[in-house]
C-alpha cells in the first residue's frame, strides 16, 4: 500500500514538472501542457468596459505559446484585456524580477502582479515591455514595477505574489502579443 502511494505521488510530481508549468523552485510556464487549466482570459467587460479579445494557446514548430489578441477600448471607463494565472505556493524572496520571451506588433504591453492582501480588482503592480516583431527575451526587475495606487507598498515583495498576468492596457489599440515563456528570475 505504501509503495502504491509513493508511486502515485512521484507520478504526480513528474507530471507537474513535465507540464512546463514549473522549473526548479520558481514558476516558469512554457504553455506546454494544458495551459487553459492554469491561465484565464479577463477583459474590462467585468467592470462595464467594452474591450474584447481572447487568448489562444498555439504551437509554432516545437514551441507552445499563448497568443493574446483583441481590441482594447477606453470607452465606458474600460481599457484592458489580459490573461493571467494564480501562483500556487510561495515564491522565493530573493527573486529579482519577471522574465518572459515575447513577440508582437511593436507595441507596449504590461505584466501585472497581484499580491496577498489585495482585494480590489484594480490593485496590482505593473511592469511594461515592448513586444517587437522578433522573439525577444525580456527581463523586468521588480524595481521597475509600479503600484497601481497609494494604498499599496511602493515595491513588490516576491514572496507575496499571488498571480501574474500579461495585459494590453490603457489606450485604444489592437492587441497582438505572443508569449512563449514567462516566469521569474
Amino acid at each position: 500500500m505504501k509503495r502504491s502511494c509513493v508511486r502515485q505521488s512521484l507520478a504526480a510530481a513528474v507530471s507537474i514538472l513535465a507540464s512546463g508549468a514549473f522549473a526548479g523552485e520558481t514558476l516558469t510556464d512554457t504553455f506546454a501542457r494544458d495551459p487553459q487549466s492554469r491561465w484565464t482570459f479577463v477583459a474590462d467587460t467585468v467592470m462595464g468596459g467594452v474591450s474584447s479579445g481572447q487568448v489562444v494557446f498555439e504551437n509554432e514548430g516545437n514551441e507552445s505559446l499563448a497568443h493574446l489578441t483583441g481590441q482594447v477600448s477606453t470607452e465606458n471607463r474600460g481599457g484592458f484585456i489580459q490573461f493571467r494565472r494564480a501562483i500556487d505556493g510561495r515564491l522565493k524572496g530573493d527573486l529579482e524580477g519577471v522574465r518572459l520571451i515575447a513577440r508582437g506588433n511593436n507595441q507596449p504591453y504590461y505584466v501585472h502582479l497581484r499580491t496577498g492582501g489585495m482585494v480590489l480588482p484594480w490593485q496590482y503592480y505593473q511592469g511594461s515591455f515592448e513586444a517587437s516583431s522578433n522573439w525577444t527575451e525580456i527581463r523586468i526587475p521588480f524595481s521597475a514595477f509600479e503600484a497601481s495606487g497609494r494604498m499599496l507598498r511602493s515595491s513588490v515583495q516576491p514572496a507575496s505574489i499571488t498571480s501574474i498576468g500579461v495585459v494590453a492596457y490603457g489606450r485604444d489599440h489592437q492587441a497582438d502579443v505572443k508569449i512563449r515563456e514567462i516566469g521569474f528570475y
